[in-house]
């Protein structure tokens, strides 16, 4: 062959790989699937221009052994069954078939106390939306933005945080269109999204300077272009959209590890954090990462590694046929807010699938700390059916739970939706009794009627009141009323005192005669926020 044409085919070659790798990124790692992917995919595209320059130069005279007797096809051809083979036998000794107790000791398991581990948590610290929910309070929050609107839209991330001790999911604007993004490109994305998930509080953030660093970017600005580019031989697990105790945005990259064989035993190596408006990196150990970050590993991730444990405790082949001993992870999952850390929680059953759950995991995103609770209960799925049954009529739709501690009780959490999306009802259901379901159109209604249910079946006893009974004259210096899940309440104030009564219509009708200035003897017992009037006299 001329040695113009040898030099025609390795520049073909060379364009063909740049624009690969321009396009598909791939980590240059031989650890990467992706990297022996282009290898490979570069080698069948060099014996495929070889041919066609082979058949251009001589098409009436292509014989089959003429192609075998071309000491550049047959070695391709050897260096490509070669690599498959490498690639195949790589896969299987990296496979859990033969490192079953590798793979099972990847991930450390305490066991956990629930009641001391997850404490009961204030209402406003509770997610009460679920992701699908969240994204529909960012699109109509992004609808209202006239000036943004035409121009940018919401991107579906959403990741989960904890911002300044609240639950809050936090989404990147992205742009309309390749238009809008050839429009606005100069400027950045110039806002995020963020949603308070306990009190539906949706706020478009705008920034100073915008995000120049995105992944609805098209060239070198897309985020995970220049990830690639700064750290070519990363292998990048899922990016997490996040906000430091600033505001400021940030993209969270885990750098997988793998720790058995060419391909297997996956868990995170280090992290790199990118500022979103500037594009600077730095690379952290994970035991370094700072705290503000709540996401290194991916709920999936930490799924895979917990099923590992559970299902080869007694080798591969275990696993497959008798199955001993061997659990596994629920179908789904959901975060709890902890320590101002975020964890993955998820149930955990026999792997013979059937209706109940043998107890449940909290894994830290953060750490990759892991605690074991044995409780056995409904699983998810069938808590979310005895939720929907109690509004069948309504014909709404249950989210995924969530794990709460309500009164010492592991309690499933469970926000009810309509048609449009929206959540309409809260329901409660206990999960070792899972047939003790409490409704509510409010959480603290859906909290009463829980306990109430509590004390009904026999779960907890009602706990004696050991609050001494006060009494106080004087005169009424101001009144107000309000309606507490239904009951009319007066709240009063006396003359000489800073506290404030709580007096229900129910209990005292007469209470609905007193003005401002009269003069009233109560007994009453101390309260947090409001005294309870036990009795009530008007002079």
């Amino acid at each position: 062959m001329k040695t113009k044409t040898k030099g025609l085919i390795a520049l073909i070659v060379v364009i063909v790989a740049a624009i690969y790798y321009y396009v598909t990124i791939p980590a240059i790692n031989i650890h990467s699937t992706d990297t022996w992917g282009a290898v490979l995919f570069l080698i069948v595209i060099a014996l495929i221009v070889k041919l066609f320059f082979y058949g251009f130069r001589n098409p009436a005279k292509i014989r089959i052994s003429d192609l075998k007797e071309s000491k550049i096809l047959r070695a391709g051809v050897i260096l490509l069954l070669v690599l498959g083979a490498v690639y195949f036998i790589g896969s299987i000794l990296s496979s859990p078939i033969v490192n079953a107790k590798k793979y099972q000791k990847l991930m450390k398991i305490e066991q956990g106390n629930f009641t001391e581990d997850v404490e009961e948590l204030s209402f406003d610290k509770i997610p009460l939306l679920d992701r699908d929910t969240a994204a529909l309070l960012g699109d109509r929050k992004m609808g209202s933005m006239v000036d943004m609107v035409s121009q940018f839209e919401a991107d579906d991330i959403y990741s989960q945080i904890n911002y300044k001790d609240n639950p809050v999911r936090v989404t990147p604007l992205r742009y309309a269109s390749i238009i809008k993004w050839f429009t606005n490109r100069s400027e950045g994305i110039p806002a995020y999204i963020r949603i308070n998930m306990a009190n539906q509080n949706t706020e478009l953030v705008k920034l100073d300077k915008g995000m120049k660093y995105v992944n609805s970017e098209y060239f070198n600005r897309n985020i995970y272009r220049h990830l690639r580019f700064v750290h070519p031989t990363y292998i990048y697990g899922d990016l997490s959209f996040e906000i430091d105790d600033d505001g400021v945005p940030y993209w969270i990259a885990p750098v997988k590890k793998y720790n058995i064989g060419l391909f297997g035993g996956e868990t995170i190596g280090k992290v790199v954090i990118c500022n979103a408006i500037t594009g600077e990196t730095t690379t952290y150990k994970t035991t370094d990462v700072p705290e503000w970050v709540d996401r290194v590993y991916s709920a999936d991730l930490l799924v895979n590694l917990f099923d590992y444990y559970g299902t080869l405790k007694h080798g591969f082949f275990n696993s497959v046929l008798s199955q001993k001993d061997c659990l596994k992870t629920t179908d789904g999952y959901n975060y709890l807010a902890l320590d101002d850390d975020v964890w993955m929680y998820t149930g955990v059953t026999s792997v013979n699938g059937d209706q109940s759950n043998v107890g449940f995991v909290l894994s830290n995103q953060r750490t990759m700390e892991t605690k074991y609770y044995e409780c056995e209960g409904a699983t998810e799925a069938s808590a979310m059916s005895s939720a929907e049954g109690q509004v069948q009529n309504l014909k709404y739709t249950a989210t995924f739970p969530l794990l709460l501690n309500i009164s010492g009780e592991p309690t499933y959490f469970i926000a009810l939706k309509d048609d449009a999306g929206l959540v309409k009802k809260y329901a409660m259901v206990n999960v070792q009794k899972y047939q003790i379901v409490a409704i509510g159109d409010s959480v603290s209604q859906c909290e009463d009627n829980y306990l109430n249910l509590l004390l009904s079946n026999g779960v907890k006893e009602e706990a004696k009141d050991g609050r001494e009974i006060e009494t106080i004259t004087g005169e009424i210096t101001k009144i107000a009323q309000a309606v507490i899940d239904g009951t009319s309440h007066y709240y009063l104030m006396i003359d000489g005192s800073e506290d404030i009564f709580d007096v229900s219509v129910v209990d005292y009708i007469d209470v609905v005669r007193c003005e401002a200035g009269q003069t009233v003897t109560m007994e009453y017992k101390k309260g947090e926020k409001a005294d309870t009037v036990v009795s009530l006299k008007i002079k």
